[in-house]
């Protein structure tokens, strides 16, 4: 059955070419979700000989050579993977071309959210990865922007007879732990992390989620003119008290797994244990002191 069209991929490619000259101004957050993947990475023993990047800027690229990583960086867009420092080709993630066991690292910073096979993409990259490689990726997830979906959602209801999806959908924390183990990766692991942005103005939120090509890409958007007041009115529903600044953070969910190998730890199987947590808890609970005066 073919994956549900959720995303016009045109225009994720025609905002990620646009973001390309733009970036420069939301660099800072762009910075701090590499280096929090990059920090990840740096907790793993392991050698990496032939990484792949997946929709890294150039970010990832640069941050993966410094560390003796050959990599090779890929992008929707032409104009964004000519923002990578070195080897870099245009290919669409639903359809990556390349051949099974082909890399020992895949790396996707921000990048993966815009697909509308998410699943289809993660087995293509359990498949493209050798065995025991690393699958490490940032996504942006619920409740990102849940605030400016419920301004826009109020406003335009206010203002018309019924509202426009202007809003990406995003997944939760579970929904990653479960695509990673319907891709078939072996020890999967999702954790969260925020980066706690605040803005002065509807308008520079916007201006940053332009930049960095987050705006509508939504097959079902509308294509007409926004009512004049939509905007507006949105800002007065985001930010009621008119503070000098509210909070939009970014939450991101991190996803850490490998490409299955036989070399890997495995759990022990039901009954094949040797020890009970009882005794373990017991074991490491200290001597209490009426115990060590009885000793």
């Amino acid at each position: 059955m073919d994956a549900p069209v959720i995303f016009d991929r045109k225009a994720v490619k025609a905002h990620r070419t646009r973001s390309a000259r733009l970036q420069t101004s939301v660099m800072p957050i762009l910075d701090a979700a590499a280096d929090i993947l990059m920090d990840r990475l740096d907790d793993v023993t392991r050698h990496f000989t032939c990484a792949l990047d997946l929709g890294g800027r150039g970010i990832m690229a640069q941050r993966l050579m410094a560390r003796g990583i050959p990599v090779l960086s890929s992008d929707l867009s032409p104009a964004m993977a000519a923002c990578a420092p070195e080897h870099a080709i245009c290919a669409d993630e639903e359809t990556l071309p390349f051949a099974p066991r082909s890399f020992d690292l895949v790396t996707a910073s921000l990048s993966l959210h815009w697909i509308n096979d998410l699943p289809g993409t993660f087995s293509q990259i359990c498949r493209i990865l050798k065995p025991d490689g690393l699958f490490l990726a940032s996504m942006p997830i619920l409740p990102t922007l849940r605030p400016l979906r419920q301004a826009l959602d109020d406003a335009e209801l206010a203002l018309c007879d019924g509202i426009s999806p202007r809003v990406s959908p995003l997944p939760t924390q579970q929904s990653c732990a479960h695509l990673l183990q319907r891709a078939g990766f072996a020890l999967p692991v999702v954790d969260t992390e925020k980066l706690d942005l605040r803005y002065r103005s509807l308008m520079a939120l916007l201006q940053d989620l332009r930049a960095a090509g987050e705006t509508n890409a939504l097959a079902l958007r509308s294509k007409t003119v926004p009512p004049r007041l939509l905007f507006p009115a949105a800002a007065a529903e985001l930010n009621p008290d008119e503070a000098d600044t509210f909070a939009m953070p970014l939450h991101m969910a991190i996803l850490t797994a490998w490409a299955p190998s036989p070399t890997q730890q495995q759990p022990l199987k039901p009954g094949t244990f040797t020890h009970t947590l009882e005794s373990v808890l017991d074991a490491a609970q200290p001597a209490s002191p009426t115990d060590s005066k009885r000793s």
